[in-house]
């Protein structure tokens, strides 16, 4: 199965560029938000914004953005499945094969002298960890990376086959996982 689509949205820049663009010439797909999709645009790389992709706009104060059925149903959807597939097909939801997020840096912000509660409170991202569980979820489908040391290893395989290997699939999806288990840890205490 073809990567076609990629949804990338991150807090640190590290490297995305350099993603975007391998994948932008593979012509892939490019959802994005916020500055990601500034960032990526001012840079010549094409570019589709979320709201546009889901039809609903960014709201209350930039804390809605990809939580929308067609993203994550975009991303959950077993593509082995008929009925999933009908259901997309159904609801007009298209494949996201490749999510690229990395998180709001709680831990940097909680560390800071004299740090509000409201900082504090505006840097738990919500909406990527949602993206990154969903993507995980759904590894044998979708490839979803958190760590810009896995961009490299991404991008070749897919200039390789168009797609990334099971195996890359599932040490990513895991990798996810450990991440967004440790992001909440630091939330909570």
């Amino acid at each position: 199965m073809a990567v076609e689509r990629a949804l990338i949205s991150v807090f640190d820049k590290t490297g995305v560029l350099e993603i975007a663009k391998r994948l932008a010439a593979l012509k892939i797909e490019i959802l994005s938000t916020g500055g990601t999709a500034k960032l990526l645009r001012e840079s010549g790389v094409s570019v589709k914004d979320v709201s546009e992709f889901t039809g609903w706009p960014e709201m209350l104060g930039g804390r809605v953005k990809t939580l929308h059925p067609k993203v994550h149903g975009g991303l959950l959807y077993r593509r082995n499945l008929a009925e999933d597939q009908n259901q997309a097909q159904e609801h007009g939801i298209a494949a996201i094969d490749l999510v690229i997020v990395n998180l709001y840096p709680f831990e940097t912000i909680a560390g800071k002298a004299g740090v509000s509660a409201e900082e504090l409170i505006e840097n738990i991202d919500i909406g990527g960890p949602t993206m990154l569980r969903s993507a995980a979820k759904n590894w044998e489908s979708v490839t979803v990376v958190t760590d810009p040391a896995d961009y490299d290893l991404v991008a070749q395989e897919l200039e390789a086959m168009r797609d990334t290997t099971l195996a890359t699939r599932l040490a990513l999806a895991r990798k996810v996982l450990a991440t967004t288990s440790r992001y909440d840890g630091m939330i909570a205490t």
